[in-house]
């Protein structure tokens, strides 16, 4: 850890949800055969090994550092069914599948509260839903069978905010401890787990797959890469599957119930925006807050680790205080990074590499828990289980995909967009106040 620029923010090479594991399973050496090898140990990966495994398959898992500790462990911790597309998107482009697609969505939260109630995984959940927040010019949502539509008063958030649909299905977790705990339970397992083992190549032969690593080899019949932001590094991955994305995340002091309340954050809902680049605020167990993204960063060749920009951190202080103005002298406390892989539609997406070499790709940044879902349902089909409707949703027959548009010039205008209309709400809720003044 460390303290940039004399700021008190404290920060983190690692996640700043979980302390890192001291005891880790050893790197892969010599030669390994299996019939199925999970290339990737965050929470996709450990979820298909898991369901690999009670299927009765002979399991190897590999993850280039300690399994859960990469975007699993970093991220904002949203349990929600929400799609990486705006809706207008989906319905023209993915017409003939939207209804599967949220199905899909919808399906993954269930089976994430599912994963952490069977294994009796202690990471926090609050099953609160989430708020939408919406710009004043575009809160045309209707509301659903299990959702509300309304102003910032009605869901009993920060006036700040115009409105929102509140969307009563999922919550929030500690994702540290759900990630940790998941890696616990596959280490209980009979999944033969390597960690501190890079992935080189990957080779489908013909009558199996090779993966070679600086410590030896793996012979398996099948694999399946979960490599998140990192699958560009592998030949054999599509190219343009992944975009490697550094999402920084920033944690507040301690806030009191009295405080929040004086914000207008009476329900204690967690929010996020409908910003081209979304901004996210959730309370913590301990009594914090957590907020992530507005500023996001790109790189050609992600590092695991990495300390956050000081200058991305002031910017997201700069988008909290806006929010939440009466919290405005609550310090930063601590400041910490993950790399998330988006793809090109930035919707989950699943598919072949190769005719033994399958992928799967989930979140996009937009909550954790299709990871796990898209990982248990690829394992499901490997082990002749058919597809799943849920797994055609987001399956992938090509292997050809377009060059994503998520790059650092694309980001900056979608920064300064986001600004602009920021500031074209604020001159609205301005003149709305004064109105209502004058009544």
């Amino acid at each position: 850890m460390d303290n940039a620029g004399g700021s008190s923010v404290t920060y983190l090479s690692g996640t700043g949800w979980v302390d890192r594991p001291t005891t880790l399973e050893p790197a892969l050496s010599g030669e390994v055969t299996c019939d199925v090898a999970v290339l990737g140990g965050g929470l996709g990966g450990m979820a298909a090994a898991l369901r690999l495994a009670e299927h009765g398959r002979d399991v190897v898992l590999v993850e280039a550092d300690l399994c859960g500790w990469g975007a699993s462990a970093r991220n904002a911790g949203y349990i929600t069914p929400t799609l990486g597309s705006d809706p207008r998107i989906l319905k023209t482009f993915y017409g003939d599948r939207v209804r599967g697609l949220y199905r899909f969505a919808t399906n993954a939260v269930s089976f994430t509260e599912e994963l952490i109630d069977g294994h009796a995984i202690e990471c926090g959940y609050r099953p609160t839903g989430n708020v939408a927040a919406f710009r004043r010019m575009t809160a045309r949502a209707k509301p659903g069978r299990r959702s509300v539509v309304g102003d910032a008063e009605r869901l009993g958030i920060p006036p700040a905010f115009p409105g929102g649909m509140h969307i009563k299905v999922g919550g929030t977790v500690n994702p540290g401890q759900l990630a940790l705990g998941v890696r616990e339970t596959v280490r209980a397992s009979n999944v033969r787990v390597f960690e501190r083992s890079p992935v080189t190549g990957v080779v489908d032969a013909g009558d199996g797959v090779r993966i070679d690593l600086p410590g030896g080899r793996i012979r398996a019949s099948q694999a399946i890469l979960t490599t998140n932001a990192f699958a560009n590094e592998l030949p054999i991955a599509p190219r343009n599957l992944s975009t490697p994305v550094w999402v920084t995340a920033v944690e507040t002091g301690p806030v009191t119930s009295g405080q929040l309340d004086e914000a207008g954050w009476t329900s204690r809902v967690p929010i996020t925006t409908n910003h081209f680049v979304m901004q996210s605020f959730r309370l913590t167990n301990r009594g914090t807050i957590v907020f992530t993204t507005r500023s996001l960063q790109t790189a050609r060749r992600p590092r695991a680790d990495r300390m956050p920009d000081q200058a991305v951190v002031d910017d997201l202080m700069r988008g909290f205080r806006e929010r939440f103005p009466t919290l405005a002298d609550i310090p930063p406390a601590r400041a910490w990074g993950g790399w998330i892989g988006l793809t090109p539609s930035n919707m989950a997406v699943a598919g072949q590499a190769s005719p033994r070499v399958h992928y799967s790709l989930a979140c996009n940044g937009h909550g954790l828990p299709q990871a796990p879902y898209l990982g248990t349902l690829l394992a499901d089909r490997l082990c002749d289980k058919g597809m799943h409707d849920d797994l055609a949703a987001v399956w992938r027959k090509s292997r050809r995909f377009a060059p994503g548009v998520v790059n650092p010039v694309t980001l900056r205008l979608g920064w300064l967009a986001d600004r602009t209309l920021d500031r074209a709400d604020q001159f609205l809720n301005r003149n709305q106040i004064r109105r209502s003044i004058r009544v």
